[in-house]
């Protein structure tokens, strides 16, 4: 279809429509021009040209293409578990209580207990070594025994928001680099390189945190936490990825053309495929600061 234009008092053209799109995005028309084809009883404006508008999922590079919309999974962590605990304080400021047995070990983020009985006993210990330093974790994890009979710990995450509780039977869960919180000792907690072009495009750490073993295994998140099934693929903002487990692969791109990408506000996002399960956020820490920066204290120099 040739498309001719009328605007300024003159006749343009023909044009395809594909130049008709360029012009749009570029500037040099506007939706109320009027155009003509053949075959067009009389002229119309440029914004009602049929087919001017492509798909939704045209404006997606192939890479980044949406298969069956995944299926939002129960809020509740796994019921199965080696302790006894309950989660207070969700989904703002979740703490999390366990409960453990004579004799037994529970390991925990460092500098994340809050509470817990006198026979505890703690025991610190050097994880992952500078693999664990570069996802921007402390370089130790806490051992907490019950000596004598049971007691409970109470643990809070250093940020706002909410806890997941999963138990892992042979399987395996990544995490983001800060989500660790607790996991029973037959959990192994280790760093992973996830390749330096990934690392540095994702907006995150250069490290996942890898869970595997068996056990009962506590992440937290900054903002609420929404498990969701995925069978296919989805995509996700990288800065709202809390984990997901191992057998989903993920790829990093951008969605959208590049004036979207720069002006949109949406920045780089993961393609996840496979099938497993995937946790998310709903707060981004860097938007969160910048909307509290206008509030910040400000020294006056007067």
């Amino acid at each position: 279809m040739k498309i001719t234009l009328h605007r300024a008092g003159q006749n343009l053209g023909p044009y395809s429509i594909e130049q008709i799109r360029q012009m749009l995005v570029a500037g040099q028309i506007q939706s109320a021009d009027l155009a003509h084809y053949e075959g067009l009883a009389q002229w119309t404006s440029v914004g009602e040209l049929p087919n001017l508008h492509p798909p939704v999922s045209a404006a997606i590079p192939p890479m980044l293409q949406s298969t069956p919309p995944p299926t939002v999974a129960p809020r509740s962590g796994d019921s199965r578990s080696d302790f006894e605990y309950s989660i207070e304080g969700r989904p703002d400021f979740a703490f999390l209580n366990v409960n453990i047995p004579g004799s037994q070990t529970l390991k925990v983020e460092s500098s994340a207990m809050a509470t817990m009985d006198t026979n505890l006993v703690i025991k610190t210990k050097m994880r992952g070594g500078m693999s664990r330093f570069l996802t921007g974790e402390s370089l130790f994890i806490n051992e907490f025994t019950a000596q004598g009979g049971p007691g409970n710990i109470g643990i809070a995450p250093g940020s706002p928001g909410d806890l997941e509780h999963v138990y892992i039977d042979g399987d395996t869960v990544y995490l983001q680099n800060s989500a660790f919180v607790a996991s029973s000792m037959g959990v192994t907690v280790e760093s992973k390189w996830q390749g330096l072009i990934k690392g540095l495009f994702s907006g995150e750490s250069l490290f996942l945190i890898r869970c595997s073993g068996k056990g009962d295994l506590w992440f937290n998140t900054f903002g609420a936490i929404i498990p969701i099934d995925v069978d296919g693929q989805y995509i996700v903002d990288t800065g709202h990825i809390v984990g997901f487990t191992e057998g989903l692969q993920y790829e990093i791109g951008r969605i959208g053309g590049y004036k979207s990408f720069f002006l949109s506000g949406e920045g780089l996002v993961c393609q996840f495929s496979g099938r497993g399960r995937l946790w998310i956020q709903t707060r981004k820490l860097p938007w969160f600061a910048a909307w509290t920066y206008p509030f910040r204290p400000r020294k006056n120099n007067g």
